[in-house]
């Protein structure tokens, strides 16, 4: 029987939290998207997210098996992704989220990097493994390893990569990156 595992992917608001879980999930997500309304504008800070329209108002939801090539040595995984709301208001949510998580991935945008402070501040305080995304937008200016790892101010051993959140195989990538990092931290 495959062991379950929970993962949050988290991140700031129109990071492609959403776009991501959708594209790693082998099922339909359960999406919780709704409508930008104008009461929304005084809240939501659309500055360099141009075209967005939709923002996540509960919590995304979708599932990716992992079965091992040796079935005999080790009965796979079952990962479920939470996918967090981003807006600064869901902030209770994000913590409530994390119990129980195995892991959080949280995306990045080079646009906004600084946006991805108060998320990456709180999974550190509550102590769980997590991994970095950094989700190329065609629009996003790149950046090197180094600069980004500066700029997000991560520690060496915190598992940082640049991804394509539309993309299943870059999105299930960044899963297994932070399945492993997860496996290290247990075994050391």
């Amino acid at each position: 029987m495959p062991v379950p595992v929970k993962i949050v992917v988290a991140g700031p608001f129109a990071v492609g939290k959403t776009t991501f879980v959708a594209a790693a999930s082998e099922t339909a997500p359960l999406t919780t998207e709704e409508v930008l309304t104008q009461a929304g504008e005084s809240v939501d800070d659309l500055c360099g997210v141009r075209g967005k329209t939709t923002t996540t108002v509960g919590v995304d939801f979708g599932r990716l098996t992992s079965r091992p090539p040796q079935p005999a040595e080790h009965p796979g995984a079952v990962l479920y992704l939470f996918g967090a709301p981003g807006q600064e208001r869901f902030r209770l949510l994000w913590e409530e989220l994390t119990y129980g998580a195995m892991g959080v991935l949280v995306l990045a945008d080079t646009r906004r990097l600084d946006a991805s402070f108060d998320v990456l501040d709180l999974v550190e305080r509550r102590g769980v493994p997590y991994a970095v995304a950094v989700n190329q937008f065609e629009d996003s200016p790149a950046h090197g390893p180094e600069a980004l790892r500066a700029a997000l101010d991560l520690e060496e051993s915190t598992p940082l990569a640049v991804c394509d959140a539309r993309d299943p195989r870059s999105a299930r990538h960044m899963l297994i990156m932070l399945v492993e990092h997860i496996r290290e931290l247990v075994e050391s």
